[in-house]
């Protein structure tokens, strides 16, 4: 994706009000907003408002969430992936399915952000306040590629540079116990009522490739080469029976309330019965299971989640 911070400076225009901007959107639509932005309502938290929370900004709301703000989801992701003390949005603007225009109009937001899926929403939403749509995809977007997105569009570098130092500086000491891993592979699967593999949208992707492991190839996949456009790909059991990457992590479902060790293996089993007896990354001791919930929102926090369990997974 351009740099988006490079098409504010290219694209602002010169009006009487003092800090408008004019940028492009990831859909090529022309939007111009007041900046600072001080009341941001994201159209998906985890893959939008996440991304803007873990660089110190709280939206005044979420889709997603009730009128009290409780989440309307499975997972809470605000204080999974943040933590407990991160501040979540204080309410939402509807129930999925159904926006609740009047509740957005009266929290009189500066800024509405979608995902390029609401682009069937502009007519509705940009009579609000200006909507900025943003990719969010696999093969447009890979990593924390949405956190930095959005540093550049808020100007928020100078968040990002310090959440970056910290995430770097992690790398480094879970490489060094790992062995430093440059020369090996992995594959990640997540499993759903069936089994998939992770595409590149996710801060475990990032810290898993900074990391230097690369993503093992996978064949026989027909359609779904290239690992697809969304969160994950169908793979078959026949195609996972061969796998043997360095690396392979398993994770479950984020719908699902129980996420740990016990709990993938128990659906594994029922989807590929005798995994752990004859894949080989299983009985070499090379596989290791994620929260999902933790790990697959596009932020630096995900990334380092990631980098935590790989760090506990190597010292065992």
């Amino acid at each position: 994706m351009k740099n988006i911070f490079l098409l504010i400076a290219l694209l602002t225009t010169q009006t009487a009000l003092a800090g408008e901007v004019t940028v492009t959107d990831s859909t090529g639509r022309e939007i111009t907003f007041t900046a600072p932005v001080e009341r941001i309502v994201v159209m998906h938290e985890p893959l939008l408002g996440l991304p803007l929370m873990d660089l110190g900004i709280t939206p005044v709301a979420s889709y997603g969430r009730a009128d009290d703000g409780t989440s309307l989801t499975t997972v809470d992701f605000v204080t999974t992936v943040l933590g407990d003390e991160t501040p979540s949005p204080e309410t939402g603007i509807g129930p999925f399915g159904n926006i609740d225009l009047e509740k957005l109009r009266s929290l009189k937001p500066d800024l509405i952000i979608g995902t390029e899926h609401d682009a069937s929403k502009v007519a509705q939403l940009a009579t609000v306040a200006p909507l900025y749509l943003q990719n969010v995809s696999t093969g447009r977007v890979e990593g924390f590629g949405v956190e930095r997105d959005l540093a550049e569009l808020l100007g928020l570098q100078d968040s990002l540079a310090k959440r970056l130092a910290l995430y770097q500086e992690t790398v480094g000491s879970v490489k060094a116990k790992l062995g430093h891993p440059e020369d090996e592979t992995y594959l990640a699967i997540i499993l759903t009522d069936q089994l998939n593999l992770v595409g590149a949208m996710s801060g475990m992707v990032q810290a898993v490739e900074d990391l230097g492991y690369t993503r093992a190839e996978v064949s026989n996949l027909g359609a779904t080469s290239g690992y697809g456009k969304t969160i994950f790909v169908p793979i078959s059991p026949e195609i996972f029976a061969r796998v043997n990457p360095d690396l392979l992590v398993i994770m479950r479902s984020f719908t699902e309330t129980e996420r740990d060790e016990a709990a993938i293996r128990k659906q594994l089993d029922r989807i590929v019965p005798g995994w752990d007896k004859f894949l080989k990354p299983a009985r070499e001791d090379r596989v290791v299971f994620l929260d999902s919930a933790k790990v697959s929102t596009p932020t630096i926090a995900s990334a380092l989640n990631t980098l935590n369990a790989l760090s506990i997974w190597a010292a065992r």
